[in-house]
Order: structure tokens, then C-alpha cells, then sequence
């Protein structure tokens, strides 16, 4: 339908527009409606059905959507493929090329691709949601260099991320394609093939001659032959080679789309409008259109003007054109330095060393230099160096051009700069450096790769020949003001001085100090350490040029060895690994697939994008999209809800607020503390007495609804499209009357905003111990939130079935059954009248136990109310905003220790910040305190846990489930023990490590205690004496940079601590052909439980796992389920599969019998004609357990998995960056049911732990508003992240006989090893702190950030930069 507006033109899409001619997977796509604010993944995915490519952002900072993009390039007669963001591109700017998917290289149903079949082979793929991605970065790679360097793999994984695998079987199965992985004909390594896995581990003795060390064999994988790759399309190169030059035009209903062939008309178009934005990559753009509600109506598209893309090599430098990418101006700066003198390259190099670390190279592809430089953005990369270096930016509109030097006075404001409207950035010239020119740039950011800088530098000193005296100095910084500033001042100070003597001193520093201030609000936060950055990246810049002048003969002051490092540049070391396990006996039949590294199930669909998760669902006949309305204040009464705009924007067929709600508005997991959508009540003052006055008042929506916190849900937007229901919820207006909140642990405290009830745990005389204590000392620590980041967001589709109420809900969710009933709940209809079914998750890690449902209800309530299907799936910041994560944690501690350092007493509070209700939060504060003395045996304890009401979106389980948080603690006080003793730690823990048949202070026995063997043997495997003696030598060695070494046990207790959840149920078909189907309760989220439920059913009924098959988990086949959760979804649905299998077996007793030569199939034929049932349920539940917290006593946990973990890192104490040396991992998981599986669940816990504790910040603002809302701000760990040494060894001979076949959990207990890397953070500062005179304990605060470790690292430079006083001004962030 086309709409004629109010002047008569017509402004329906595809009006006067050209055609966009593209060819997706070989198949060409004429789209005459091409719509300029379309991205090509929504393209992918809702017009052309292919739902491989998949949305984990929209922002270009996952990697979960990429695609290889190929064009035929006229002027250099070359094809280009390369990777991008399919989220960012615009579906316009594909005219002309060749787009391939994961779904075009190969399939389960046709033929894998190699790249496909490695990763899934090599264990890399686990939830799967991020595996097309990976596969298309990797492909794109080999497309352009078959035989790549691990560097480059390295490289080209930048841009994506992975929440599930820890990253090392991804990089182990591609390293098969690389140089280094190649075959090396036996000569490899002592222990066997190069190509087998791991790098041969020691034998730690004779006899264990089951070690085994390989989870693949790649010699097994088809080989890549290069030759067989897909064509580029020979029309399109037809068509390309043969197009008439000519301009585009795409109209949308909102935007234009110009594209202009020639630089002539391009600078008449903007000309004609000054105010049009000029897109490139779009990489800037399309996050302010997404994400700031940004609307263009008049886009330019000038990426193929040739003057835009040329590169001249001039007297003074290279000139690049505005629309290089930053690829394409890497690989030309790359051959400059291989071929000019190096004294000619400075600039050049300091530009590629911020490129190295410039966002992914999805972003680097297509992100042009003039975008970087025209965006304006204080925190820059690149511009600085510009700056710096002197570039000269040629200008030009349709008069004529000229050409500006890119100084301080280019940036005339936040994101302005000197260009006039009508202007564009033609080109960028980087000079040549000269002779005695030196040139360094510097990035320091949360996470190394791809990361937005907190900090960025370049600085330039040119020095008088043969001299050390500076004749020209520039220093330039991002991040330090609103435009990328100079340090003028300091700079025309130490003109004439003499670089070695006067620059390190007091003087320049403090006067850097004094140039470079921040106000204490500033956005952004980490003041101190930004300001403390600009003075440590000075310092290095004066080592390093200290060191060229020397190496150019000039007699300056020698750089002290022990300050050499501190001016080293950062490459990677690609990381090895070992992975250890006990091989099954010998003569164990072939088909008995238990104990074996049997790959997941899904992992070739995955890998394939054939995999179906639920917003892959095809799309229903009359299906509608919904959007959500949530509150925007933390505590506030809702005064009006205006919903009129919305209603009357396109696509729109209706809004829904609770009063759409047929059954109960109450909802929430445990307790029914939470709405649905929030209450409206009228207010009575409002009602006036004439009836038709009160009825106008409502009609308006007077009504007083409370919200508690950003994000609150009241109301949702149902429409034809997802933009659309997105665009109207946006223009929903709604008045608040704020009400003062409460947003952190200190201020609940302060106004005892507690729920009820407070838990406490006491075991023997508390007062005694302490009076027995030698030394008592105190101390806290806060433990920061963490968002799940599954990268699969929150999705429901609703399907209203017609009749009875009945309705089919698809759902992304743990907890099918607890879906259901809230579902049914809020329908007002019996459970028997909903069915919740889930495929797979893309990931979970508890963020999907509970809070799914916050979205499956309203789905639910509005595909009721219009009888229509009707979808969801949340964006990435909608996402992180709604559904809560893990509890913030303050811990307050006392201990009582001998001499020894054995711990005699203990007391200790925890605060959790719970949020606006209750959820989960009462059973992780019990697991907290069932944790709170890890592995240690303490005498005397009190354990006390409060739940802080705050004005938060809930908080919820998140693996570990409170465990790692009260673990987390405990070692904080055994650290100090050791600092105040001056003993080693490692002595310390041992001294206090629980033996066999203690009590635990809930007086649960320790048996079956393995933890002991776990420590001796990760002493051995990690040679932790030796490595102990290296660091303390290197950290006398070196000042600016220090090693540290830490040991950590854990004590993870296994079951629900809700006796009642410790039930599963199964059932299982055998058809007439002998397939069996089989279902249980548990949900496969990655994790494998499928696959394990499988290989369990495999070995009760004989047959090879093929014969089995798992469709899906749905409340229609096993009911009453308990989530999948708390790490014992193997042990309870395993035995429930069990239990039915041998219910089978033993009908099919007598046939076997009967003919024992006969087959399977002989028998299950036998027995149907025979009329015996061939389906048969199973169930479980844990025996003997419950724990009363009133008389402290009862089993409160069915059994412990037992880990130790060692780690070694290296810090920058002058910068605060880290680097994970080494881990080495001994974990207890009994006779294992797959090693592949477990060591994956072991690594991925790891690396989630890793982040936890390192890397991963929540930001709120002090209103309660969450700042850090999708990759951009929100760092995960990324590949550059894993330990460059991991060693991971399953304990052999550990039988556990409380679960299926001797097995034990493993999802949850290692995530908190990581802790060791935290631990050996605080002992380099420590070794930091000494050479400033500092020692004995000190509070670090988790997670142990970049900020955290400099501010730690007390010197010189930080006594400069004192932080302002507390109270005097209002921060940006706030520590919840």
C-alpha cells in the first residue's frame, strides 16, 4: 500500500527507486523495494529464510552474524572477499556483490566444508549460537589465504565470541589448517602424531597407561582442498565488468539512499544536503540509528567513488582516500615498512599498532579512515596519532578544496569538527617520519581485543641531530576531554631540555598532572586512572625513545634493565594446551559409548547454521512481532501512560498493558512478589463527580502504577515487524513521579532495606576460638555483578491454538515447566492447556531458569489476546537492561589464626544485592553460605547472609548460584592470613585444607574426598616450586612489571538446595524398526546433556548411539520438571533414562533369550507382535536428603566435586594490563561420561570465571540506570584472553557411587578456579607494592580490572593523581 502525502507525491517505499541486484549463496536477488534502513542479516533471515547467519548484538560486537561479503573490484581488476558484520551492513550498499552464508559452503544434508566439520570435531562448538560466525570468519580467512600462520587465525577471530567453549578447542581444530598444524610426518613430538591433540602430556607415571591425551584424531577430517571452493558468480562478474557508471537512489519510507558514482555529483549532493550522513561501513551510524534512535532521512553512499579509495604515494607521505578501509590502509602500511628505511616509518608504525587492537576485523573491513576521523569521538584510536603526526586532511564541496593540518583546533567540540556543513573529507595524508623523529602510540582498554580505549595516546619527539636535546614535542591523548587533546603546555616546557636527564622527574609529570585533569563526574568514570594513564604512558614513551637513542649512538643514561620491560611492545604468544583424561579399559565394546569424547550431538548442525533455535522458527501465516514498553526510572509512581502515538504508527495493530491480562497479574518463580506488567489502580483523589469527567480521566490511563526499577516491564507494542513494534513502543509516553531508590549494598544497608529471612549457619564456640586465636585480623570485599551473555538473547513465540485456551509456546527457556505454569497462570487456564517446548538454547548459565518468563508471560498474554502468533526475541541491550544477572556481593570478614596460620575462627556477613524481588535469591544466598568456608576446615564459624532490597532489575542464577561469590571471600581472608603471617599462601591453604571425614559447619561428612589428590597432583603437573622461584627472580628482575603465582581449591556441593527439585523424569519409545525416541526433562543448552543422555541410554539398552534420538524438551512428554540447573542435570535425568531403559530391557528379556543370535531389531519385532509396551517413563529422585537451617543439621548435598587450580599472570603495573601465563587444572568428575564434553565444561566454566573475576563490569549510574548494555561496553573474555599454557586433567580412579555410572557434575564447580588467576593478580601487585615500601594485606575488590591493578600498584606516578574526596561530587557509576 502506497500513501499519497498532504503535497501529492507519493512517499510509499520502492517509489523511484532503482533495483539492488545482489547474489546470495550463488542465487541472484533482484529487490526493486530495497529498503536503505534494512540490514542484510534481517534481510537473511525474514526474506530470504535463511536463519544461519544469527543476531547476537546488533552491534557489531559479537561476531554471531557474520558473513563473507565478494566483489569483482573494476579498477585494480581483483576480487576482494572478506568478512562483516551482517547486523551493521546495509542491505543497499550490497549492490553488485556476492554474499555467502554459512548455509552456502556446505550442510549435514549435502557436504561439509572442512571449515565446518573441524570445528565441530574438535569439540569447538557447544550452545552453537556463535559457530556460523566463527565457521564465516575462518572461511573468509582461508578464501583469501589458504595456508594461513596461526596469528592469522588469531586475527581473523577478533570480531567474535564464544560464551560456552573457553575458546581452546576452536583454536586447536583450526589450527589443523595452518602452517604450524600441518602434518609433520611423525617428526613432531616424542609421545606420537603432531596431529592428535594437546601436546603430549607427561606421563606423570608408569602405570597410567590409560592417560589419555587426544579428544580428536585429526588425521580423520576430510582434507580442504582449496581448489574446490565455491565460484564467484560468473553473471555478476558480467554485470559488474559491464555496468554503465551510474548513480543509485533506494527510498525507504523514512530515508533515501544515494549513491553517487562520481565524486562530482557526490559533492553535489551534499551540496544540496548539508545535513545528509555519509555511510561508509556503517559501522557509527548504524549504532546511532539502532541504539540512539537516530533518524537520516538522506543517507550518501560514496564507497565507490575511486578518487574515495585511491592510495598516492607523495614526497612528504602516502595519501589515502577518505573511504580506505582500515584494512586496506593496514595492508599498504604494512609494505611501507617492509620497504622504507625504518627511521621514514615511525608514524607508520604507530598507526598499525593501533590498528592491531582496532575493534574486529569484521569492523576493520569495512570501516573507512575518513569515518574514524569525521565521528569525531574522544576516545579515538587513530585520531591522536593524526594529531600527532601532523596529517593533512584534504576538504573540498563543489567550490573547490583545501587543506587543513589535523591539530587541536580540527576538533571544535564533543563530535564536531572544523568541516562546514557542505564539506567532505577527501583524503588523509600520513607523513614520512624524519630522521631523528620518534613516534609511539598507546591504547589502554578493559579487554586487548576489540575493545573501546579507556586511554589513548600518540606522542611524537623530535630531537636535535647527534644530541639528546628536543627540538619538536607533541603529546596527544584520547579520552582525557570531550575531542582529543594535546599536552601543550608540558610540551613547549621541556623544549631545548635534554631527554635523558630532566623528563623523567618530578617536574614534567606533575606538570602533565596539572594539564591533564578530569572532573570527578566525568562520563566514563576511573578518573584517577585515566589521569594516572597519561602520566605512565609518558613514562614508557620516554623509555622507548631513551632506547632508540641509544641504538643511534647517542650518549644518553642507559635504560635500567629493570625498567626494560616497561617499554616492550605487547605481541601474543599463541596459546598451547594439554588436555588429560582416563582412556576406557581395553576390550569395552565399541558401541558402549559411555567414558568416551563422543561429539555433541548438534555439533555439525551447529556448525552448518542448520541447527534450529527458536527465533529460527519459520515465520507463521498471520505471526506478530512484539516489542516492549518498560519503565525508565528505578522507583517511581507512573502518572499517565500515553500509548495514542504509537497506536497510530504503521504496523501497529495494538498495545498491551495489564489490564489485557485474563488470569493473575502475580507472577515470579518462587514467590508471586513480581507483575507481569505493572499494576495499574486508580487513584481516587483523580476521580472528579461527573461520571463523563471520570471516564475522560481514565481514557487517558490516570492511573498510579508503581515501577521498581529501570527496565520494569508496562506494557508492550504488538505489530507487523519487528522495527515497527520497536519504532511505536519507543513513541509510548509516560509521566513518572520519581520516589527516592535504592541501588547499592551500601545504601540498603544504610536504610536496612533487607528481605526477610536473614540465614545464618553457626558450628562450634565462636567466642572461644577467637579468644584461643593468636592473631584476629578484619577486612571486606565487594564482588561485582555479572551479565549471563548467552549469546542467544531471551526469545518466546506464542501460538494460540483456537480452542479450550489452548496455546503452544516455543521458548528459549531452562525451566519448561515452570513456563507453563506461570503461563497458564496469567492466562487464567489449567497447565494442561499450555505446552512449553524447547529445541536448544543458545546458552543459559542460569540467566534463562527463571527470567524467561518475564517475557513468555506478556507473549503469551498478547498472542491470547488477538488469537494471532506472536513473537519476541529481546535485543542485546534490551536484554541486559530487563533480565538481572549475578548477585553483587559485599562480604565482611573476622579471623582468628595461630602462629601457624592455622584458622581457629571465623565470622563472617554477606550482602546481596537481590533487586526489586526475590526470584532465586534466598537459595544463593544459602549456597553462599554453604560455601563460605571452601575447602578450609575452621573449628569456630558464624556465617550471616543478608538480602539487600534494591532498586535493580532482579538479580537471578548465574552458574556457581552464590557459590563462587562466598568462595570468593573465604580466599580473601586466607590470603591476608598468609600477608600478615609473611608465609607463602600455598603453605597456608594446605595447612587448612579439610581431610577425610571432617564436618563441614553445616556437619554434612566429608567421604569419597578427593581434593587432597587434586592439590598434590595440580603441585605437579603446573611445577608449581620451580615456577614459584622463576617469578620471585623476574619480579626482582623488573620493576615496571611483575609475575604472580596462586593456588586455589574448590568444595562444590551437588543438588538442589530445594529438597523437591531433586526429582527427573524420562520416557522412552521403541518403534517397530528399532529406532527409540527418547525425552527427559533436562534442556540442552551447549552443554551436552542430550548427547550424555544418549550415551547413557546407549549403554543400558546395547545398541549404538545412532539408533537414538533426542527431538526436544516439552512439558507434553516428561511433566513437573525441575530446571536445568545447579550442575545436576546429568545425574538426575540420567538415572531417570535409565531407570526406563531397564524397564524396556527387561520386557525384552525373554525374546533375547529366545533367540539370542538374533538382532536388536529381531527382538523389539518379537516382542510387538507379542503386544508388549515398548514405551516405558522413568524417574529419579536424590535419596536422603534436606537440610533444616533451624537445627542445623541434614544432608544438605547428595555429593562435592572437587578442583585445584594454578595460575600464573604477568601485570603492567604501570598501565594495570594483565596476561594469563599459565593455568593448570586438576578436576574430580568421577569416572567421566564424556571427557570431550566435560574438559569443554571445565574450560568454559574457567574462562566464565576468568571474566567474573578480571574483566566483566557492570556500570550503573548512581539513578540506577544499567550504562553497560551490549558488547561495546560489556567486555567478556575473547580468544586473546585464554591462558597462554592450559593444562586441564580429569582426576583418574575416582569412582563416585552416588550418580549415574560412577560420574559426577561438572557444569558449575570449576567456574570458580579462575580465582586463582585473581589471586595471582594481588600477588604481582603485592610484589608492586614492596618496591614503593608497601606491604601486608590490602582490600582488592573483584573484578580485578585494568583500573583496579594500577590503582593497586602504588607509585610515583599514582601519588600524583590523588582521587577526589568522597561526597564532594556525583559519579558517573556506582559500585552496586
Amino acid at each position: 500500500m502506497r500513501e499519497i502525502n498532504v503535497t501529492g507525491a507519493e512517499t510509499g517505499s520502492g517509489s523511484g527507486s532503482d533495483e539492488l541486484v545482489f547474489f546470495v549463496n550463488g542465487k541472484k536477488i533482484v529487490e526493486r523495494n530495497a529498503d536503505p534502513e534494512m540490514t542484510l542479516l534481517t534481510y537473511l533471515r525474514r526474506k530470504l529464510g535463511l536463519t544461519g547467519t544469527k543476531l547476537g548484538c546488533a552491534e557489531g560486537g559479537c561476531g554471531a552474524c557474520t558473513v563473507m561479503v565478494s566483489r569483482y573490484q573494476t579498477h585494480t581488476q581483483q576480487l576482494l572477499h572478506y568478512a562483516v558484520n551482517a547486523c551493521l551492513a546495509p542491505l543497499c550498499s550490497l549492490h553488485l556483490v556476492a554474499v555467502t552464508t554459512v548455509e552456502g559452503i556446505g550442510s549435514v544434508a549435502r557436504k561439509l566444508h572442512p571449515v565446518q566439520e573441524r570445528i565441530a570435531r574438535a569439540h569447538g562448538s557447544q550452545c552453537g549460537f556463535c559457530t556460523p560466525g566463527i565457521v564465516m570468519s575462518m572461511y573468509a580467512l582461508l578464501r583469501n589465504n589458504p595456508t594461513p600462520k596461526m596469528a592469522d587465525v588469531e586475527e581473523a577471530f577478533q570480531g567474535n565470541l564464544c560464551r560456552c567453549t573457553g575458546y581452546r578447542p576452536i583454536l586447536e581444530g583450526y589450527k589443523t589448517f595452518t602452517v604450524e598444524g600441518g602434518c609433520c610426518g611423525g617428526r613432531g613430538r616424542e609421545n606420537g602424531c603432531c596431529m592428535a591433540n594437546g601436546n603430549g602430556a607427561e606421563k606423570s607415571s608408569e602405570e597410567d597407561t590409560d592417560e589419555a591425551t587426544t579428544l580428536f584424531t585429526a588425521t580423520n577430517f576430510a582434507p580442504f582442498d582449496p581448489t574446490q571452493e565455491v565460484i564467484f558468480p560468473p553473471e555478476l562478474m558480467s554485470l559488474t565488468k559491464g555496468q554503465r557508471s551510474g548513480s543509485l537512489c533506494f527510498r525507504g519510507n523514512r530515508a533515501v539512499w544515494l549513491q553517487p558514482d562520481s565524486l562530482e555529483e557526490f559533492l553535489r549532493l551534499k551540496w544540496e544536503h548539508p545535513d545528509a550522513r555519509v555511510v561508509v561501513g556503517n559501522t557509527e551510524v548504524g549504532i546511532e540509528v539502532k541504539f540512539k534512535n537516530m533518524v537520516y532521512p538522506v543517507i550518501l553512499a560514496p564507497a565507490f567513488i575511486p578518487e574515495l579509495n585511491t592510495v598516492t604515494y607523495t614526497e612528504d607521505g602516502v595519501v589515502f582516500g577518505a573511504g580506505c578501509t582500515l584494512s586496506h590502509m593496514g595492508a599498504v602500511l604494512k609494505e611501507m615498512v617492509k620497504t622504507l628505511p625504518p627511521h621514514q616509518t615511525e608514524v607508520f608504525l604507530a598507526v598499525l599498532e593501533q590498528l592491531r587492537w582496532f575493534a574486529g576485523l569484521q569492523i576493520r573491513n569495512v570501516a573507512a579512515v575518513g569515518g574514524n576521523i569525521m565521528t569525531a569521538s574522544p576516545i579515538s584510536d587513530l585520531n591522536p596519532v593524526f594529531m600527532a603526526a601532523g596529517c593533512k586532511l584534504t576538504l573540498m564541496d563543489k567550490d573547490g578544496s583545501r587543506v587543513v593540518q589535523m591539530d587541536d583546533s580540527f576538533f571544535t567540540g564533543y563530535r564536531k569538527t572544523t568541516l562546514r556543513p557542505q564539506e567532505v573529507l577527501l583524503s588523509v595524508e600520513i607523513p614520512y617520519s624524519k630522521k631523528n623523529q620518534f613516534v609511539s602510540a598507546f591504547k589502554q582498554s578493559p579487554r586487548r581485543e576489540d575493545d573501546i580505549s579507556i586511554v589513548t595516546a600518540a606522542m611524537s619527539v623530535t630531537i636535535t641531530p647527534g644530541t639528546d636535546v628536543v627540538e619538536d614535542l607533541i603529546l596527544s591523548y584520547g579520552g582525557m576531554a570531550a575531542t582529543t587533546v594535546l599536552a601543550k603546555k608540558t610540551a613547549s616546557r621541556l623544549l631545548g631540555r635534554r631527554w635523558g636527564e630532566e623528563l623523567p622527574g618530578r617536574r614534567p609529570c606533575s606538570s602533565l598532572a596539572e594539564e591533564m585533569t578530569l572532573d570527578p563526574s566525568a562520563p566514563g568514570g576511573m578518573v584517577t586512572y585515566r589521569q594516572t594513564l597519561t602520566l605512565s604512558l609518558f613514562y614508557k614513551f620516554y623509555l622507548m625513545v631513551l632506547q632508540k637513542l641509544r641504538a643511534q649512538g647517542v650518549n644518553v643514561a642507559e635504560v635500567g634493565a629493570n625498567c626494560l620491560s616497561a617499554a616492550e611492545i605487547y605481541h601474543p604468544e599463541t596459546p598451547s594446551s594439554v588436555q588429560i583424561y582416563q582412556a576406557v579399559p581395553e576390550g569395552r565394546s565399541q558401541d558402549d559409548a559411555v567414558g568416551r569424547p563422543m561429539m555433541h550431538l548438534s555439533a555439525l548442525k551447529q556448525a552448518t547454521g542448520e541447527a534450529v533455535y527458536c527465533d529460527d522458527v519459520p515465520l507463521y501465516e498471520n505471526e506478530l512481532y512484539l516489542a516492549l514498553v518498560t519503565s525508565s526510572k528505578a522507583h517511581a509512581n507512573i502518572l499517565s501512560i500515553d500509548s495514542s502515538a504509537a497506536e497510530r504508527m504503521p504496523g501497529v495493530v495494538c498495545c498491551v498493558f495489564a489490564d489485557d491480562i485474563p488470569g493473575s497479574n502475580a507472577t515470579g518463580p518462587i514467590v508471586y512478589d513480581e507483575t507481569v506488567i505493572a499494576r495499574h489502580q486508580v487513584r481516587l483523589s483523580d476521580q472528579s463527580a461527573d461520571s463523563d469527567g471520570l471516564m475522560s480521566r481514565l481514557v487517558t490511563f490516570l492511573f498510579s502504577v508503581q515501577v521498581t526499577c529501570v527496565g520494569h516491564i508496562i506494557g508492550a507494542v504488538v505489530a507487523d515487524t519487528q522495527l515497527h513494534a520497536q519504532r511505536a513502543a519507543k513513541a509510548v509516553r509516560i509521566q513518572y513521579e520519581e520516589l527516592p531508590a535504592v541501588v547499592t549494598i551500601q545504601e540498603a544497608i544504610a536504610a536496612q532495606s533487607f528481605y526477610q529471612p536473614i540465614r545464618t549457619i553457626q558450628k562450634g564456640d565462636l567466642e572461644a576460638g577467637f579468644k584461643q586465636a593468636d592473631h584476629i585480623l578484619e577486612g571486606e570485599m565487594h564482588i561485582g555483578g555479572q551479565e549471563h551473555f548467552y549469546l542467544e538473547t531471551n526469545v518466546t513465540l506464542a501460538v494460540p491454538r483456537g480452542e479450550d485456551g489452548e496455546m503452544e509456546v516455543f521458548a528459549s527457556t531452562q525451566s519448561a515447566s515452570k513456563t507453563q505454569s506461570l503461563v497458564a497462570k496469567a492466562l487464567g487456564v489449567p497447565a494442561n492447556r499450555v505446552v512449553v517446548r524447547v529445541k536448544r538454547m543458545g546458552g543459559g548459565f542460569g540467566g534463562k531458569e527463571s527470567r524467561t518468563t518475564v517475557l513468555s508471560t506478556v507473549v503469551a498474554v498478547a498472542a491470547n489476546k488477538l488469537k494471532r502468533p506472536v513473537r519476541c526475541m529481546l535485543d542485546r541491550d534490551e536484554d541486559m537492561l530487563i533480565t538481572g544477572g549475578r548477585h553483587p556481593f559485599y562480604g565482611k570478614y573476622k579471623v582468628g589464626y595461630l602462629n601457624s596460620g592455622k584458622v581457629v575462627a571465623l565470622d563472617v556477613s554477606y550482602y546481596s544485592n537481590t533487586g526489586n524481588s526475590m526470584d532465586l535469591s534466598l537459595s544463593v544466598l544459602e549456597r553462599a553460605l554453604f560455601h563460605m568456608e571452601n575447602s578450609y576446615s575452621v573449628a569456630n564459624v558464624r556465617g550471616q547472609g543478608y538480602l539487600c532490597r534494591t532498586n535493580l532489575p532482579s538479580n537471578t542464577a548465574f552458574r556457581g548460584f552464590g557459590g563462587p561469590q562466598g568462595m570468593m571471600v573465604t580466599e580473601s581472608w586466607m590470603n591476608d592470613v598468609a600477608q600478615s603471617l609473611g608465609k607463602p599462601s600455598e603453605e597456608v591453604r594446605r595447612l587448612n585444607l579439610y581431610v577425610e571425614g571432617e564436618l563441614t559447619p553445616y556437619n554434612q561428612i566429608l567421604d569419597q574426598f578427593t581434593l587432597d589428590r587434586c592439590w598434590d597432583e595440580c603441585l605437579s603437573r603446573s611445577v608449581y616450586q620451580e615456577r614459584r622461584a622463576a617469578v620471585d627472580l623476574y619480579n626482582r628482575q623488573n620493576r615496571w612489571t611483575k609475575r604472580g603465582l596462586a593456588i586455589v581449591p574448590t568444595k562444590f556441593g551437588i543438588s538442589f538446595t530445594a529438597v523437591f527439585l531433586n526429582q527427573a523424569g524420562a520416557l522412552a519409545h521403541i518403534y517397530t524398526d528399532g529406532s527409540v525416541l527418547l525425552t527427559h526433562g533436562g534442556t540442552e543448552m551447549g552443554q551436552g546433556l542430550h548427547t550424555k543422555m544418549v550415551q547413557v541410554a546407549s549403554r543400558v539398552l546395547g545398541i549404538p548411539c545412532s539408533k537414538i534420538h533426542i527431538s526436544e524438551t516439552s512439558t507434553n512428554t516428561v511433566p513437573n520438571t525441575s530446571p536445568t540447573a545447579a550442575s545436576a542435570s546429568s545425574d538426575l535425568n540420567g538415572a531417570a533414562v535409565q531407570n526406563a531403559c531397564e524397564t524396556l530391557m527387561k520386557r525384552l528379556e525373554l525374546y533375547k533369550t529366545n533367540n539370542p543370535k538374533g538382532t536388536w531389531e529381531d527382538w523389539v519385532k518379537a516382542a510387538y507382535f507379542d503386544r508388549v509396551n515398548l514405551s516405558a517413563n522413568g524417574f529419579y529422585k536424590t535419596p536422603d536428603l534436606g537440610y533444616d537451617f533451624d537445627s542445623n543439621s541434614g544432608r544438605a548435598f547428595n555429593y562435592f566435586s572437587y578442583g585445584v587450580a594454578s595460575s600464573e599472570v604477568e601485570i603492567d603495573c604501570l598501565t594495570g594490563a594483565h596476561k594469563n601465563l599459565s593455568t593448570t587444572i586438576v578436576m574430580d568428575v568421577g569416572h567421566s561420561l564424556n571427557p570431550a564434553i566435560d574438559i569443554g565444561q571445565v574450560e568454559g566454566a574457567f574462562m566464565q570465571g576468568l571474566g567474573l573475576f578480571t574483566l566483566e563490569e557492570l556500570h550503573y549510574s548512581p539513578q540506577g540506570v544499567l550504562l553497560t548494555r551490549g558488547p561495546g561496553s560489556y567486555k567478556i573474555p575473547a580468544f586473546g584472553d585464554i591462558p597462554t599454557q592450559l593444562t586441564v586433567s580429569l582426576l583418574r580412579d575416582a569412582p563416585n557411587d552416588k550418580a549415574i555410572f560412577a560420574s559426577k557434575a561438572v557444569g558449575e564447580p570449576p567456574l570458580f578456579l579462575a580465582a586463582s588467576v585473581f589471586y595471582a593478580i594481588k600477588d604481582a601487585i603485592s610484589a608492586a607494592r614492596a618496591e614503593s615500601g608497601i606491604s601486608g594485606p590490602f582490600r582488592l575488590d573483584s573484578p580485578a580490572s585494568a583500573e583496579r591493578i594500577r590503582n593497586a600498584c602504588s607509585d610515583r606516578f599514582t601519588k600524583l593523581c590523588p582521587p577526589a574526596e568522597p561526597g564532594t561530587f556525583k559519579p558517573w557509576s556506582v559500585q552496586v
